[in-house]
């Protein structure tokens, strides 16, 4: 049907408002057309040098830094733990990687392994202090490096600490494997803070929802002894 000549129709209001619209549009294109070019060109710029970064620096290093970890990690898995972190004078250690590769994804697993070295050799305070610095990715990895972190502050008779942070870990992921062990831990941790109601979760958390898992087969005597504490 025809539009009556003096009407105006909510169609045509709206054709109004999309013309205004997109001649503000191009008004602001023309007026502004300096500023945009050089925001674009900003942007491809940083794009293609993010890009020039990964291709020629970034990955050529990852790829170097996994050729050098190569001896430590044998070290590491033989318990040669001095010349896993300091080298072997023709190797490099994984304190040589974390300085010269620290910011790729290898360098950050030799925080890893520089904090469980530490750990194994007894000094706790160093173990914290790369344990710290791991950034973890891989789930199971994560759960295990803070678990290693509540070990070391353990050993310095930071309980309540410890036992926080074993909780910590076993919240990281839910698995079978590193989730019961770390609330196994986080339970025996809290028992030496006296905090026998919060072992208890733990130990029951394990019952419930991991009963086949090694930490589970063997629970109750642990659950009922914590129980029995905690109303004391």
């Amino acid at each position: 049907m025809a539009k009556q000549k003096g009407i105006i129709t909510k169609g045509d209001e709206k054709l109004e408002v999309v013309e205004e619209a997109l001649s503000k549009s191009e008004r602001f294109i023309v007026e502004n057309q300096k500023i945009i070019t050089i925001v674009v060109t900003v942007l491809v710029v940083v794009v293609l040098g993010y890009l020039g970064i990964n291709r020629y620096y970034l990955e050529p290093r990852e790829k170097e830094a996994q050729v050098q970890i190569f001896m430590a990690e044998k070290y590491f898995e033989s318990d040669s733990l001095n010349r896993a972190l300091y080298g072997d004078g023709n190797n490099m250690g994984f304190l040589d990687i974390i300085d010269e590769f620290g910011s790729t994804k290898t360098g950050n697993l030799a925080k890893y392994y520089a904090g469980v070295s530490f750990l194994k050799q007894g000094e706790f305070n160093e173990a914290i202090k790369y344990l710290n610095k791991f950034k973890g990715r891989d789930n199971i990895v994560a759960s295990l490096a803070i678990g290693a972190n509540a070990d070391a502050h353990l050993e310095l008779n930071e309980i309540t600490k410890a036992a926080d942070l074993y909780l910590k870990a076993s919240q990281k992921n839910s698995n079978e494997l590193t989730t019961p062990m770390m609330l196994f831990k986080a339970g025996r941790a809290y028992e030496l803070d006296n905090n026998y109601k919060k072992a208890a979760e733990m130990y029951e958390k394990i019952q419930k929802e991991f009963p086949s898992s090694t930490e589970g087969r063997n629970i109750e005597k642990y659950l009922a002894r914590a129980k029995a504490l905690s109303v004391k």
